[in-house]
């Protein structure tokens, strides 16, 4: 595991790498102009978007409209688009901390997502000078709204399969777009749509289809679960129209744009998901201390503080990988020359190597939320089930997390398949890993510069290992056909998904607690969480071996997975951690980090 160089490039790293060498981001580390625009967006959305959020449900366009160009006023559409073209031009950090901070209204933070994410950046990426210069200032502005056509009726998350066609048209002046698209957010409210196509059938690529194309229209608002204040509708193209000038990028380069856009689309999702967690668990802790049955609060019975404090595990543990995760992305893409003409390939390529992480982000970020929420909603009780109370609506509106931007499922295929790509293709040296097993198990020991949660980083690091056994017990039995025997590949992508954040975790604890501001309940999450990923591992190595040898390991495996289990095992008290993390919660009256 001292392969650094390749190790610096591509993700999957943290896998081999130890835990002592891991660089973990984390918003301690923000700059004083990170903390000034996270508290200048979250007074926007307490102010400008939380104070009018029935209307906003009640679907106004000119409202949602109006706070957008309100966002444009402030400078924060133009994050990620060159001030050249009217934007500001800011970190990654920065684009996660403002989808973090926009949480209160979801039918809204999804309007501005799209307008800042896969609405626009197809075209700071991959437009002509042309192109940037006719659309970027004007959606850096929110003059005009932007959308993504991706989705069809049936293609989902297989999409580059779409069946939608385009056809250079004979006097050479248009290409002529047949078919449709489903669910695209801001559908009814775009002036200009990234829209995918065939050409000549087999030819994946992308165009800019303005509003007032002919041959285009558009379908009626869809009646959705949640998200009512958002618009969402199919778009329609009959013989449209579409100037040559208007294909973005080149013929057949479809997949490029499309997938480039959504591992950004994945991480500014997760940040979403994390916002809105910390606003539920703050939500509800008031109402849990003031609610009273049995002669007392609900927020003294021991059921209710497992839910706090399994909620603020979680979440601290989800703001860890976050974070981690968008800093990678930032230095990969520092390491390329601006002045390069080819800088947005570059860049997308950056974006692809750590697509592991990015699909883990959207994942773990939704999987959060959707337990927060309803774990919240669970400790309202009935007045959880009522319109008037919050959580309703937040529950409904969570739902679409683990479905767009790629399913869960489908990204948790990603996990694997790019672990499995990168170790078959030597990206990661994985194969000199699984040799080394051995010799950790037999007298492995980390090297650390303090005490802290050095129990726990044992435990990380004989999980790594644990991991890549099974891992390779599973390709030597399957090959590359492991990618087809999905109940396994959905496994190995929640142990390695469970290994980063727990790695996440203990190591900004650590952080945290070396810092002049230590916060001893940070050891205590990090605690909690090592230990209950090591029994899930566990727990799946039993399922993963079963499967692999058809219910009949042999003994010499069922040895390799005790002496994991030995090594890895941590004897935690998690029921009395809990009780000081949710009594932490309790005391700070909100979710405290």
């Amino acid at each position: 595991m001292n392969n650094t160089e390749t190790l610096s490039k591509t993700g999957g790293q943290f896998l081999l790498s130890p835990i002592s060498n891991a660089d973990v981001y984390s918003r301690e580390d923000f700059s004083d102009e990170h903390t000034e625009i996270y508290n200048m967006v979250m007074e926007f959305d307490r102010d400008r978007v939380l104070a009018q959020k029935e209307e906003i449900e009640k679907y106004d366009p000119e409202l949602s409209k109006s706070l957008i160009k309100e966002m444009g006023e402030l400078g924060l559409l133009g994050i990620d688009i060159p001030e050249a073209y009217g934007g500001v031009d800011l970190d990654k950090i920065t684009t996660g901390i403002v989808a973090e901070a926009l949480a209160q209204c979801p039918s809204f933070s999804v309007t501005w997502a799209v307008q800042t994410g896969i609405g626009s950046l197809p075209i700071v990426w991959f437009g002509t000078e042309e192109q940037k210069q006719k659309y970027l200032p004007k959606i850096a502005s929110g003059e005009i709204l932007c959308a993504y056509g991706l989705t069809e009726p049936y293609a989902g998350s297989d999409a580059i399969s779409g069946k939608t066609t385009a056809m250079l048209s004979e006097d050479g002046k248009h290409y002529i777009l047949n078919g449709e698209k489903i669910f695209i957010t801001n559908g009814a409210w775009a002036d200009v749509y990234t829209v995918f196509a065939q050409v000549d059938g087999d030819k994946f690529s992308a165009f800019l289809v303005d509003r007032d194309t002919e041959g285009f229209t558009i379908g009626a608002e869809e009646k959705k679960l949640g998200m009512k204040g958002s618009s969402t509708t199919p778009l329609i193209f009959q013989n449209a129209k579409v100037p040559v000038d208007n294909l973005l990028y080149e013929v057949g380069k479809g997949a490029t744009i499309a997938f480039n856009c959504l591992n950004i689309g994945r991480f500014k999702l997760g940040e979403s998901c994390l916002g809105g967690s910390k606003q539920v668990i703050t939500n509800v802790v008031k109402y849990a201390k003031e609610r009273r049955a049995f002669g007392q609060s609900i927020a003294h019975f021991d059921a209710i503080i497992k839910k706090f404090a399994n909620m603020t595990i979680r979440t601290f543990a989800t703001d860890s990988m976050i974070y981690r995760t968008i800093d990678l992305l930032q230095k990969a893409t520092d390491q390329i020359d601006k002045s390069d003409p080819d800088y947005y390939i570059h860049y997308g390529e950056a974006m692809e190597k750590f697509a592991i992480e990015t699909s883990m982000v959207k994942v773990f970020g939704s999987d959060t939320s959707h337990m927060v929420t309803d774990e919240g909603l669970q400790i309202l009780g009935g007045y959880g089930f009522l319109e008037e109370y919050d959580l309703a609506g937040a529950y409904r509106d969570d739902r679409i997390n683990q479905i767009w931007e790629g399913t869960n499922e489908v990204n948790r295929q990603i996990i694997t398949g790019f672990m499995m790509k990168k170790s078959l293709m030597e990206e990661l040296d994985v194969r000199e890993a699984i040799r080394e097993i051995d010799g950790y198990m037999s007298n492995g020991e980390l090297t650390l510069d303090d005490d802290t949660l050095a129990e726990e980083c044992q435990s990380i690091e004989t999980a790594k290992r644990f991991a890549l056994y099974l891992f390779n017990e599973a390709l030597c039995e399957y090959g590359q056909d492991l990618k087809h025997e999905q109940q396994l590949t959905e496994i190995f992508a929640d142990i390695f998904t469970d290994i980063y954040t727990a790695e996440s975790t203990v190591v900004r604890a650590r952080k945290i607690m070396a810092s002049d501001s230590p916060e001893p309940t940070v050891v205590d999450i990090a605690k909690v969480y090592a230990t209950e990923m090591g029994n899930r591992i566990m727990n799946q190595a039993h399922t993963v071996t079963n499967a692999v040898y058809n219910g009949n390991p042999s003994p010499i495996v069922d040895q390799k997975l005790n002496e994991f289990e030995s090594k890895m095992r941590l004897k935690t008290n998690v029921i009395g951690l809990k009780r000081i993390i949710a009594n932490h919660v309790y005391k700070q009256n909100e979710y405290p980090y």
